[in-house]
């Protein structure tokens, strides 16, 4: 009935479960034992995968929140192979029409995954479509239009849907409430991105010091994802520059050339602050006019950039703008001006 495109390999499906085992992804842990952090998340998604496998039922759908690059997809991976499932790899902006998800719940076999990144990109029609299928595993297609219009439906093979956000905030009621499992990811600790690192330098084969590792580890922004790029790029410096080991001399020479200062910020983060503080003096400014000042996108600023620059309470987003507070001053080497100070004061934590 469907285009045999939307089979496994096909456009929408990117990868599967056999597939990933033969990707370059050999970073990406396994198991659960393996999965390094958010062990509250995993102590529960272990007990219910647990339940389900005794009960002989598919696991609960499963909504997983949290900023880029914390291991989202890698712990969808885990859920099935633990599961003893295939996973099939979607996103949201590509499905682009209800008879692409159709298509795809429909080569759904029992007991598979269904991975969807950034699902709250899922358009309106789209959306609707997955109701049904979610709540009764049941796809209602409407044939015709006008009075003759009749709903035909069909039954699904019982499945497990893994959503992933960013934007948690952005999902539909209607959507979230579906999900009977909804965890978010935290941040990372220094030393839990060290046991990453370590654990990645062993799979990679590259030789390093403890001291080596942990100053990568604290300058990745919390990011398991940037950690892991980190390791690779000082990787290559030690390579040409030295004998191949990253030591702590190795690693803070390479940051350094790569322009990542003791607090992980990058080029980008800096031009940021310095736009506020020198041409905005200190805020508000807003989002658009602030991309189009340091010449970067707005969603990029958005996503990536100010969330670990609020975090480390440098920035605040108010009504009127962004603007800087006074850990991002002193970070710059700037004084903040007194008349600012006054007016920042409501926003910043750091203020009396």
């Amino acid at each position: 009935m469907f285009d045999d495109e939307f089979e496994n390999g096909g456009r929408l499906l990117s990868s599967t479960k056999s597939e990933y085992d033969a990707e370059e992804n050999v970073l990406r842990p396994r198991t659960m034992e393996d999965y390094v952090g958010q062990e509250k998340v995993k102590s529960k998604l272990s007990t219910y995968m647990e339940a389900a496998k005794k009960r002989g039922e598919v696991l609960d759908h499963v909504l997983l929140s949290g900023p880029p690059g914390l291991g989202k997809t890698t712990l969808a991976h885990i859920i099935a192979n633990t599961m003893g499932a295939q996973m099939k790899l979607t996103s949201g902006p590509a499905i682009e029409r209800s008879g692409d998800l159709a298509a795809i719940l429909t080569n759904l076999n029992e007991g598979d995954v269904l991975f969807i990144d950034e699902v709250h990109r899922l358009n309106k029609q789209v959306e609707e479509i997955l109701y049904s299928a979610m709540e009764d595993y049941a796809l209602d297609i409407i044939v015709g239009k006008g009075p003759s219009a009749r709903n035909i439906r069909f039954s699904l093979k019982h499945f497990t849907l893994i959503g992933a956000t960013t934007r948690a905030g952005m999902l539909t009621s209607p959507l979230r409430d579906r999900f009977g499992i909804i965890e978010k990811l935290e941040m990372y600790s220094p030393e839990e991105l060290q046991r990453i690192v370590n654990r990645s330098a062993h799979t990679l084969g590259i030789p390093f010091d403890a001291d080596g590792s942990y100053e990568i580890a604290r300058r990745s922004r919390g990011t398991p994802r940037i950690a892991n790029r980190l390791l690779k790029r000082v990787r290559d410096f030690s390579t040409v520059q030295g004998d191949g080991r990253i030591t702590l001399a190795a690693a803070k020479d390479a940051l350094a050339r790569m322009e990542i200062d003791e607090l992980g910020l990058d080029e980008t983060d800096r031009n940021l602050l310095r736009a506020l503080i020198e041409k905005f003096n200190g805020g508000p400014a807003g989002l658009e006019t602030l991309a189009a000042t340091i010449n970067e996108d707005v969603n990029t600023i958005e996503e990536v950039y100010e969330p670990y620059l609020l975090r480390l309470g440098f920035i605040a987003r108010t009504p009127r703008g962004r603007v800087c507070l006074k850990g991002g001053y002193e970070h710059m080497g700037a004084k903040m001006p007194e008349a600012v100070k006054r007016q920042l004061s409501v926003f910043d934590p750091q203020e009396e």
